[in-house]
């Protein structure tokens, strides 16, 4: 049996080659200029942003409403 961490670390690489050759598809057989690159990046990293923050939001009400409902139970 192999030993977890270095199953970990090995996904890890895995995972950072598989998106490090994506780029590298993307520029080089595409066509895709860096600049494109980093306003795809900047426009990811802004969606990822905004799903995290109406997650967040989303938890907070369900937390709120949780709140609310076993107050009334009580009164």
């Amino acid at each position: 049996m192999r030993n977890p961490r270095t199953r970990y670390y090995r996904t890890i690489f895995l995972g950072v080659a598989a998106m490090a050759t994506l780029v590298w598809a993307a520029v080089d057989q595409f066509g895709l200029s860096w600049q494109d690159m980093y306003e795809l990046f900047l426009f990811t990293l802004s969606v990822v942003g905004v799903v995290i923050v109406v997650a967040a939001l989303t938890a907070a009400a369900w937390v709120a409403l949780r709140h609310l409902a076993s107050r009334g139970d009580r009164d």
